[in-house]
């Protein structure tokens, strides 16, 4: 798709905006963002996988409620008083504008989707898809990703809906080889549907409707994160060559503190005995891809390099069979408990006793928007463009027209 390079800024312009002057971060407004007609291979609706490789789906559909299960290919649908059916796949649509579709029936009771779902059998798993147009996807979206805001972080809400916009535009066919375009999770971007969804979240859709961002003529990879810490990430953070809208950057108020300081993962702290690590490390090894040895004991944990940002890049742990590394973003894995990975790897090590003491800030990669910030800088009075283009440095901004 060729760029309208009307709303481009420089990286230094970008830089510059919002860190020094928290209202005034450039002169870009709504009306340099020209229209831009879409291209014939983004016409069409998204394919959401919302439900893939689960054993049970419910739909209800006029009073009517539906059992769905899979067997060697085939699905197989149940209904009260109904005999069984046996298909390759079905096609339910939007009754009265919602789909009644998940795979329990307390689930069931407040699922609500647009547009039409497709389901299918693999062996004795199925996969549902939703295709829905763009804007219906989004209503689902802002809720989850960002949470119910009010009118005072409005346009942190707005900005939220163009990162997630272009995002899903950029993993138009990204997943192919399961029949859609993006999951329904944190694979992709987190979607449920219009069960939480809100006048205000769906202003927040309408009023950016059709708008994305662009660098160099392609949609940029738009990530996203909770709380940053008061510095951002780039892309190193998972052993990739940084782009030039995602740098590690600084994310401070005029006064020096971080602009998602009202978060409760601005600061934390972790606490692990020795022979729970010893345990973690070795139930965690394969998710964190660090090549733990059998030991007793851990002698020490050092931090060995970071990256831009003061995020841990390398960490060593010895033991009293040899050591080990952990890398970058996958810290967080090494020390999961449970289903909960650590918030960031943006921390310092101390031991007392017993007790190794992680003492850390943030919450998430680090890479791109900074959420709580973004909530911040739209109650100071930024505008949605102002907030994108200080953690999309350069970005080209365009409005999708039909």
């Amino acid at each position: 798709m060729s760029p309208l390079i009307l709303a481009t800024l420089s990286l230094a312009d970008s830089t510059h905006a919002a860190d020094n002057d928290p209202i005034e971060a450039n002169n870009v407004s709504e009306q340099d963002i020209l229209p831009q007609k879409i291209s014939r291979d983004l016409d069409r609706p998204i394919q959401v996988g919302v439900f893939v490789g689960v054993p049970n789906i419910y739909v209800r559909q006029k009073g009517e409620e539906m059992h769905i299960t899979a067997s060697r290919g085939k699905i197989r649908i149940k209904a009260k008083g109904k005999r069984q059916q046996t298909a390759d796949h079905r096609v339910f649509k939007a009754v009265d504008g919602c789909i009644a579709i998940a795979t329990d029936k307390a689930s069931l009771n407040r699922a609500c989707y647009e547009g039409e779902f497709t389901i299918t059998a693999n062996g004795n798993k199925l996969t549902a898809i939703n295709s829905i147009d763009m804007e219906g996807y989004l209503r689902g979206v802002l809720p989850y990703e960002i949470g119910r805001l009010d009118e005072s972080k409005f346009e942190a809400l707005k900005a939220q809906a163009v990162a997630a916009r272009t995002y899903a535009y950029k993993h138009f066919g990204s997943r192919h080889s399961h029949g859609f375009d993006i999951y329904a999770d944190t694979r992709d971007q987190v979607y449920k549907g219009l069960q939480s969804a809100t006048d205000i979240t769906d202003k927040a859709v309408r009023e950016t409707e059709g708008v994305v961002m662009t660098y160099d003529g392609q949609f940029i990879t738009a990530y996203y994160h909770s709380t940053c810490g008061g510095q951002t990430e780039g892309v190193a953070t998972w052993g990739r060559p940084d782009h030039p809208y995602l740098k590690s950057k600084p994310d401070l108020r005029p006064d020096g503190t971080p602009w998602c300081k009202e978060s409760s993962y601005t600061e934390w702290v972790r606490e692990f005995d020795e022979d729970e690590l010893r345990d973690l490390f070795q139930i965690n090894a394969k998710e964190a891809k660090a090549n733990v040895p059998s030991f007793s004991s851990i002698k020490s944990m050092h931090i060995l390099d970071t990256l831009t940002s003061g995020r841990i890049h390398t960490l060593e742990i010895v033991t009293n069979n040899g050591s080990f590394t952990c890398k970058a973003d996958k810290i967080r894995w090494l020390f999961k408990r449970g289903s909960t990975i650590l918030p960031s790897c943006f921390f310092h090590i101390t031991k007392s006793g017993d007790k190794w003491i992680l003492k850390g800030k943030g919450f998430g990669h680090g890479v791109g928007l900074c959420q709580m910030g973004a909530r911040a800088r739209a109650q100071a009075g930024q505008s949605y463009i102002q907030i994108l283009t200080h953690y999309y440095p350069g970005i080209t901004l365009e409005k999708f027209t039909r």
